[in-house]
């Protein structure tokens, strides 16, 4: 008999070689149904795995992220079958389970597919899972690996860098394929599928290499499932910030300027300043002092702080100068370059904190296939700002902290949300650098922090910078989808580095600890995800013009004139539109900017002095003074626009 842990904590008796499924209609003939994958001892195994040993029994249905990740690598599986079947001679390569779908790299050879073939590849997977063909997992010799792939150079490359002994395959029906497992019973779970998209990969990754068709795709265990997941998705395109980005005339990109470099435009910088202005603010109230730093150091500095070792190779190549030797890089980080302002200074004990701040521009070479918009981009501006405090500081201002980014989330409407505490991976030390010492006393720092502040959070091993843990905010957006935004982190690693140092009260020479934050982030990637989130009608404080004045004819120019001046004296975004248009063409066209709202003005409106509202949407407000007008829009900003 094995002793099974169940994750109630409960332990029940089980006969050698029982498996996953044996445990699940031990519990419930219901539970049995709908257990579709398993984790043993913190491994992933299948529902028919045999268990050998005592151990913990984790059981995983579609509900569970897991089981999802199962159910889409074994879909992963039914999709190489299918285009193996239509597309004789192909090469396969990987087919991992993604977010929402899986994908599969795939060397078609002579062979082309495009969004005509989407329908074929559909049917043939339904007609495999239809087969209700089990999933079952087999060890395999290197030789015999080998053997297998001999005309496929790709999963030759994979099993060379295997050892022997540790080759494993999974057989489905007539299909065969190099895997680690974690599979769902059988193929028939898999109900509905959709072929979403066909792409360019290189194999690996590297550019160097030959490029491949990578197919995503999506599945599920239900039919309606499969449609409101699609529906989701045409509201996602319909949000897309690259879509609302150039219809708002917020940003735009030039291959003259080069890939991932963003160009904004008058309406976008005006909404990035007052993104900067809104946050400034807070931070002056909190005590942070602004710096300015160059775009560019020496590369010295960055292999002080570690960051030339750890990302070297992936970042922009050093630029040389005509003095030999010398080397500077792109700025990849703004961190080494606040170190170096806190240094410029002998510091006491009674002048910590020190909280420097900055919208710090910086760059990284991201591949040109993982570039996507404002939120995969090679220059972006970070929120940066850096605490130089005592130990005893640390728990007070990493709390502080936690309170500005959560004013940053309420004032822009993002409710949703989950502290994720980002802890290193014991199983892999070489990744960070520091003492473990230092690490213990920074991670204790984060977790004590998110339990006194009540915080919902996770943990997750293995997500730390490679300086310190964090603790990162996971925010849901209108669409149900996870996104990381606004961080903070506890170094004790950089202040010894850069020796870094204060007088204390013993008037011994001591090492602050720095804490890194960004609320916003990437500045880009915020306000990409804040234009989906919001399908670009953002809070009234923020919107580029909140106000536009539509005159019904060019005999009441004047007055709209006049009227906009009003409302600018209440500090109100407003413009004018006084085309030669229908009114009917200029309210559509203020709608598909998203303004707010419509100011109408015509004979009525200008012999009583008054102004017709219209809002976005198609809410009528009927005809009111300017007056009464403006304390509408004040209302609704100070209702958004939360006090810090």
């Amino acid at each position: 008999m094995i002793q099974i842990t169940l994750p109630d904590g409960s332990v029940k008796a089980f006969e050698e070689n029982s498996t996953p499924m044996d445990v699940a209609k031990s519990i419930s003939e219901g539970l049995a149904r709908n257990v579709i994958s398993a984790s043993f001892n913190g491994t992933t195994i299948e529902t028919s795995t045999e268990l050998t040993t005592d151990g913990s029994l984790i059981l995983y249905t579609w509900n569970n992220d897991e089981g999802k990740t199962a159910f889409w690598h074994s879909s992963a599986h039914v999709l190489a079958q299918a285009l193996e079947a239509l597309y004789p001679g192909i090469k396969l390569t990987i087919g991992p389970a993604i977010e929402n779908g899986f994908y599969y790299d795939v060397d078609f050879g002579e062979h082309t597919i495009s969004d005509k073939d989407f329908k074929s590849i559909e049917s043939k997977m339904i007609e495999i899972a239809r087969g209700k063909h089990e999933f079952k997992m087999r060890n395999a010799t290197k030789a015999e690996a080998l053997s297998l792939y001999k005309d496929n150079e790709y999963k030759t490359e994979l099993i060379e860098n295997l050892e022997d002994g540790t080759i494993t395959f999974c057989d489905h029906d007539t299909f065969t394929d190099l895997c680690r497992g974690g599979h769902i019973p059988n193929t028939g779970i898999i109900k509905a599928v959709k072929i979403l998209s066909v792409a360019g990969a290189y194999w690996r990754g590297d550019e160097k290499n030959k490029q491949l068709t990578r197919i995503y795709g999506t599945s599920f265990p239900k039919q309606k499932e499969l449609t409101a997941y699609l529906e989701l998705l045409e509201e996602a395109k319909k949000r897309d910030h690259r879509k609302l980005g150039k219809e708002l005339e917020l940003f735009t990109f030039s291959q003259r300027v080069g890939q991932g470099l963003p160009l904004w435009l008058p309406k976008g910088a005006a909404l990035r300043e007052r993104l900067e202005n809104f946050l400034k603010k807070a931070q002056k109230k909190a005590g942070y002092e602004m710096v300015v730093t160059p775009h560019i150091g020496q590369k010295e500095l960055y292999m002080t702080s570690g960051h030339y070792a750890k990302y070297g190779e992936d970042s922009f190549q050093p630029i040389t100068t005509p003095k030999e030797g010398e080397e500077f890089l792109l700025k990849p980080m703004n961190c080494p370059h606040h170190c170096e302002i806190y240094n410029s200074n002998q510091w006491s004990y009674k002048d910590l904190p020190k909280r420097f701040a900055e919208f710090g521009t910086v760059y990284r070479y991201e591949q040109s296939g993982e570039l996507h918009g404002l939120t995969r981009v090679r220059g972006f501006t970070q929120d940066d700002a850096h605490i130089f405090c005592t130990p005893d500081q640390l728990d007070k201002e990493f709390k502080d902290v936690i309170d500005l980014v959560l004013y940053v989330f309420g004032s822009l409407g993002f409710e949703d949300f989950t502290a994720q505490v980002s802890l290193r991976d014991p199983e892999n030390p070489e990744k960070y650098i520091g003492s473990d010492e230092n690490w213990e006393k920074a991670e204790k720092a984060i977790l004590n922090a998110a339990i006194d502040k009540g915080l919902n959070y996770v943990v997750e091993t293995g997500e730390a910078a490679f300086y310190g843990p964090k603790l990162d905010f996971m925010v849901k957006d209108a669409l149900g989808r996870q996104w990381q935004l606004g961080t903070i982190q506890v170094d004790y690693n950089l202040p010894e580095r850069f020796e870094l140092t204060y007088k204390g009260s013993d008037n011994e020479l001591h090492k602050p600890v720095m804490i890194h934050r960004a609320p916003f982030g990437s500045m880009e990637r915020f306000i990409a995800i804040l234009l989906e989130h919001t399908a670009g009608n953002f809070p009234l404080w923020l919107m580029p013009d909140q106000v536009i004045v539509l005159s019904i004819s060019e005999k009441y120019e004047k007055y709209a004139k006049k009227v906009l001046n009003l409302l600018e004296n209440n500090e109100i975004r407003a413009l004018i539109d006084n085309r030669n248009e229908t009114m009917g063409k200029k309210i559509r066209d203020a709608e598909m900017k998203k303004i707010p709202y419509m100011i109408i003005v015509g004979e009525n409106e200008e012999q009583e002095g008054k102004v017709s509202v219209r809002k976005h949407g198609g809410e009528d407000l009927g005809m009111i003074s300017v007056d009464a007008f403006s304390e509408i829009v004040e209302t609704e900003v100070n209702k958004t626009l939360k006090q810090f």
